[in-house]
């Protein structure tokens, strides 16, 4: 079984990600455990899904949040995809699934994931990540602590670092 990181540990992998066969054709659902479906495979299936329960979905970078924002509450997790490092589509649509959408569930980077962009990551509302199998997954926790302290506000400090001494300095 594979692992990821999840908040500020390595865990076992407890979804099954799901992609589109090569004839187009979806990829049978297990009947138990979690699965990651693709968008495509959520929307043809959504009625059959949610009575199966257990599922997330996973959207790429040329899908939008808006796409399942109704649907926030079926999922027991999303995962966005990086196809590629230089890809940042992704990155915004976890900022629109936590600050637009209110999204508190598992939000998944896949994909070209690894140490050095963890930590933006991070910041933009992602809470587990399958780092690239090519890469150290225990070298890549370590991105979560590249810093201690940010100017900018983010996902996961509101606030920037000016408004932060402000509030501590009254």
């Amino acid at each position: 079984m594979s692992q990821i990181i999840k908040g500020r540990a390595i865990v076992e992998d407890n979804a099954t990600l799901l992609r589109v066969n090569e004839d187009g054709s979806f990829a049978d659902v297990p009947a138990s455990g979690t699965v990651l479906v693709p968008l495509r495979q959520w929307q043809a299936q959504r009625d059959t899904l949610i009575a199966r329960g257990h599922v997330g979905v996973w959207l790429a970078t040329d899908e939008e949040a808006e796409d399942i924002a109704g649907d926030l509450a079926h999922f027991a997790l999303i995962a966005l995809e990086f196809p590629a490092f230089t890809d940042g589509r992704s990155y915004s649509n976890a900022r629109l699934l936590r600050d637009r959408f209110a999204y508190k569930g598992e939000l998944r980077a896949i994909g070209d994931v690894f140490k050095d962009v963890l930590l933006f990551m991070k910041r933009c509302g992602f809470d587990a990540f399958a780092v690239r199998a090519d890469k150290d997954i225990n070298e890549a926790l370590k991105g979560l602590d590249d810093f201690t302290e940010y100017y900018q506000g983010a996902t996961d400090q509101p606030l920037p670092l000016f408004r932060r001494r402000s509030s501590a300095a009254h």
